[in-house]
This record gives structure tokens, C-alpha cells and sequence, in this order.
């Protein structure tokens, strides 16, 4: 069963750019296109596209997902070190949410301490760019 880009996209729930953005990029390859008609792409590439949405949802940028697609099944050892180098980057994105977090914590708490209608406790904080990471 072959597909034009957009039963592709459909049955892969995407959009028709993300096909065409994965061609560019070569994470899709682009099927040559006849004299007569479209392009026709082959089903296996919703497997594909599902697989590299999955990858995205945990973390792998699209560098890494080629990575991943061109080094395939019998390198479980390579896939292993990029999935740890992607874990340690998550981690260190979630020590960054929680600084954030704690600091617009500060942040509201101060301004409900303070009950003032001539400022924003908030915005002088922001404005002052006082250091309310600690």
C-alpha cells in the first residue's frame, strides 16, 4: 500500500510540513515523483514518523533521532550511551525547573506578604534584577 503525503500525514497524525521537514532533513527519505500524479510513500513510514515522535517525546532532539535510525538495532550499546547523555540532560532541565520554581514561589509569597496597590513586588524583583535563586 502506497500513500500520498497527505494519508501519510493523516495516518501518522502530523501535518503534511512535518513529512516535508523530515525529508529536508533526511530523517524521511522523498520518493521520487512519477510523470504522471504524486509521490507515493510507502505505509512503512508511519511506523516511522510514530517512531520518531516517540523518540521527541522523550527527550531526543532530531540530531539524535538520526542518530538513532542510522545506528538501528544491533548497536544497543551506542543507543544506550545517547539515551544516558539524554536522561542526564533531562535531569539537568528539571534542576532548572525547580530553581524556577522555587524562586516564583519567593516571588508570590512576597507579594502576598506585602498587600501594596502603588507596586508590584513582582515586577520590582524582575525590574531590580536582584538574584532570587538561593
Amino acid at each position: 500500500m502506497h500513500l500520498t503525503i497527505g494519508k501519510l500525514a493523516r495516518a501518522a497524525g502530523v501535518n503534511v510540513e512535518t513529512i516535508r521537514y523530515y525529508q529536508r532533513i533526511g530523517l524521511l527519505e522523498e520518493p521520487n515523483k512519477p510523470n504522471y500524479g504524486y509521490r507515493e510513500y510507502p505505509a512503512t513510514y508511519i511506523a516511522r514518523v510514530h517512531f520518531i515522535k516517540r523518540a521527541q517525546q522523550l527527550g531526543f532532539k532530531l540530531k539524535e533521532i538520526e542518530q538513532l535510525l542510522s545506528l538501528g538495532d544491533g548497536h544497543c550499546g551506542d543507543v544506550r550511551v545517547l539515551a544516558e547523555q539524554i536522561k542526564a540532560r533531562i535531569e539537568g532541565q528539571i534542576a532548572d525547573l525547580h530553581s524556577i520554581d522555587r524562586a516564583l514561589s519567593q516571588l508570590i509569597d512576597a507579594c502576598l506578604k506585602e498587600h501594596s496597590t502603588e507596586h508590584c513586588s513582582i515586577i520590582d524583583a524582575l525590574s531590580d534584577a536582584i538574584d532570587i535563586s538561593s
